[in-house]
């Protein structure tokens, strides 16, 4: 049986590289991504599926939701890579922080939407992280960062990434599935495009940086390994498990008030024991 994995954020970068991967080790995969062009076009170089998703419009994630459910039977993996450093404050369609929105709600929108469907196949659920969130500073009376200054993105973006780590370990908690968050590391790729400051950091860093494809494959890794012989809600750095974290992302607590806030933001709920 040809096993599926959804790959959000997938028409360019680490998620098109680990598509690419994936698709030549058997798997049947879905791309997700917001640009139809260049989803269309990976999807078709690769023999994928093309789903396009704006992740800044939380009606577009329930209608991928939608459709994926529609032309898959069965999931087995669900990458949730879509994210970004958003260079100015502003809120989206829906009423939310950009950043926090496309880092982190939508994909656990999504998540949440599709739960009934990953619960049938006891899927593993994949979240791409940061380094950054060593420096989250995670406060769930400020997620939209309307008290503090925005930094040019990188404040929040730490904090989005930080909570995704809380939020993976949160999930894991409550319906017993699989579940990891992962930094594919210093990847040379077109993160922040619209950043001046990212730009600079690029420039800073290229030393350290790698591939698109060697970022791909820790993606790659900890979805087309059977048993990755590690706690639920590890975070991964590259390769290497039990990767450094703010100190807060063993917070259980805030784990909880994470996930209670998320679900806030679009009214669905899961409860304890209801798909473990």
């Amino acid at each position: 049986m040809s096993r599926t994995a959804v790959i959000t954020g997938a028409s360019a970068g680490i998620g098109a590289e680990a598509a690419r991967e994936l698709v030549r080790r058997g798997w049947q995969v879905a791309v997700a991504g917001r640009h139809p062009e260049r989803t269309a076009h990976v999807a078709a170089e690769i023999g994928a599926v093309p789903f396009v998703a704006d992740f800044d419009r939380l009606d577009d994630v329930r209608a991928l939701a939608d459709a994926l459910q529609g032309r898959f039977g069965r999931i087995d993996v669900l990458v949730n890579n879509a994210g970004g450093l958003v260079p100015q404050r502003a809120l989206t369609v829906d009423g939310h922080e950009t950043t926090l929105q496309r880092n982190l709600l939508a994909s656990a929108l999504l998540t949440t939407l599709l739960l009934p469907r990953l619960t049938e196949s006891r899927a593993r659920i994949v979240h791409t992280s940061s380094v950054m969130n060593r420096l989250g500073g995670l406060r769930i009376d400020d997620l939209d960062f309307d008290r503090r200054p925005y930094k040019g993105g990188w404040k929040p973006y730490a904090a989005a990434k930080l909570g995704v780590i809380l939020y993976a370990r949160a999930l894991a908690a409550r319906t017993g599935l699989e579940n990891v968050a992962v930094h594919p590391g210093y990847v040379r790729s077109g993160f922040g495009a619209g950043s001046s400051s990212a730009r600079v950091v690029q420039s800073l860093t290229a030393p350290l940086q790698i591939s698109v494809e060697a970022g791909a494959a820790p993606v790659v890794h900890l979805v087309d390994t059977p048993e990755l012989g590690v706690p639920n809600g590890t975070y991964f750095d590259g390769l290497t498990p039990w990767g450094a974290t703010h100190r807060s992302a063993t917070d259980t607590r805030l784990g909880d008030e994470l996930f209670a806030a998320v679900e806030d933001r679009f009214g669905s709920r899961i409860r304890t024991g209801d798909t473990a």
